[in-house]
Parts: structure tokens; C-alpha cells; sequence
């Protein structure tokens, strides 16, 4: 009988001890968890805008990135352009599950030369990006960056004609007329770190240009 409760307390005691080793990874799992998140938490990321002037118009092709080969090789078949140049990037800074939200002024699209140059300067191009980006893991295990809610927009100005001057000061001079027109793209995208991805395509101007809208982003060092 002795031996029967003998054993009987045995197998007690070896529970509680398996449960408090249980309890005791359990909690070192959790504390190392919390700091895994917390240390993520701390990242920063630098995320990288890229936008591409696809046109026929006869204009000067800019030169391309090589980081940007990849993208140019899978835009030429699909969007058959005779000319693509960068017509701007854009990097910056943001916490690991934080969001992003710039806004600029910048050059029109579309407008191709000196004719035009003094509409350029006076018509700029008002500009706006945005995403909340995070590390994550697809279902591979493969570590990537998420942009959720990427969202890019810009007022273009488009020349729609010209109109007699209203200055008697100035009768040779004529007066381009201008229309603002909004453009933008709203997504969620995921991407290996530092690989650059399409986000979208965006037509602009009655000429037929297209504007490529490309993200990247990686850890900051």
C-alpha cells in the first residue's frame, strides 16, 4: 500500500515539475517574442518611389537605373513605348509598421521642349505617396516588405490650346490654356526587400504617355 502512494506522489511531483518547465518555456518564449517584436518594432525602412515617362513623342530617353533593368525588361513587351526615361525618385524613411505620407511639387509629365518651357515652369505638377509599410513573411517563409495602402496621385497640366493675349502691352504674345487633371493609383503590394515592383500604370496627357509608378524598399542601415 505504501508503495502504491509512494508512486501516486511520484507522479505528482514529476507533473508540477513538467508544468513548471512548461510554464517557464512558455514565458521565455513570450519574453522572447515581445522582444523580437519590439526590436522589429525599432526598424527603420527605406522605401524608394520611382516614376517612369513612357511616350512616343520624339524626346530625349533619359537614362535608366540599372537597379531598374528588371522592371524595363518586363515594361517593353507589355507597354511597347518607343522611349522610357526616369522622370523621378524619390527616397525616403519610415518605421516598421509606420506610415508614409509625402506630398511635392515637381516638373510637368508631359510637356516636351523649349517651346514649352515657360508653360513648364508656370504649370507644375502637385504630387502625392503614401503607404503603411511592413516587414512580413509570405507563405513560403521568405521575408518581404508590405506597402498596404500605397496610394500615389499627382495634378497634371494639360495644354489644351492657346488664347489671344489680353495685354495690349504684349499683342505678338499668346497664352497657353492649361487644364489640371488628377491621376493616381491605390494598392496593396508585397515585395522581396530591395527588388523593385510595379506598383502601376498611369496614362496621362491626350499625346498617349504613360507614367510607371515603381516601389522598392529595404532595411535602412
Amino acid at each position: 500500500m505504501r508503495s502504491i502512494k509512494s508512486y501516486g506522489a511520484a507522479v505528482l511531483v514529476m507533473c508540477a515539475i513538467a508544468l513548471g518547465n512548461a510554464q517557464f518555456i512558455s514565458a521565455q518564449e513570450q519574453t522572447s517574442s515581445a522582444r523580437t517584436t519590439t526590436r522589429d518594432d525599432e526598424v527603420n525602412l527605406d522605401t524608394q518611389l520611382y516614376l517612369i515617362l513612357a511616350t512616343n513623342r520624339d524626346v530625349d530617353e533619359g537614362r535608366i537605373p540599372p537597379a531598374l533593368d528588371p522592371i524595363m525588361k518586363r515594361l517593353r513587351e507589355p507597354l511597347p513605348f518607343k522611349h522610357y526615361s526616369l522622370a523621378g525618385t524619390f527616397l525616403n524613411r519610415v518605421k516598421n509598421n509606420g506610415r508614409l505620407d509625402v506630398s511635392w511639387v515637381g516638373s510637368p509629365f508631359m510637356f516636351p521642349s523649349a517651346a514649352t518651357a515657360t508653360v513648364a515652369t508656370l504649370t507644375p505638377t502637385f504630387n502625392n505617396f503614401g503607404a503603411l509599410v511592413r516587414l512580413a513573411t509570405d507563405a513560403g517563409g521568405n521575408d518581404v516588405v508590405r506597402m498596404n495602402e500605397l496610394r500615389f496621385g499627382a495634378q497634371v497640366p494639360i495644354m489644351t490650346g492657346q488664347l489671344a493675349p489680353s495685354n495690349a502691352s504684349f499683342p505678338s504674345a499668346r497664352v497657353a490654356s492649361v487644364q489640371y487633371q488628377s491621376i493616381g493609383l491605390r494598392t496593396d503590394i508585397s515585395m522581396r526587400e530591395g527588388a523593385p515592383v510595379i506598383a502601376g500604370t498611369l496614362n496621362v496627357g491626350p499625346q498617349g504617355d504613360a507614367i510607371v509608378v515603381a516601389v522598392s524598399a529595404r532595411r535602412a542601415n
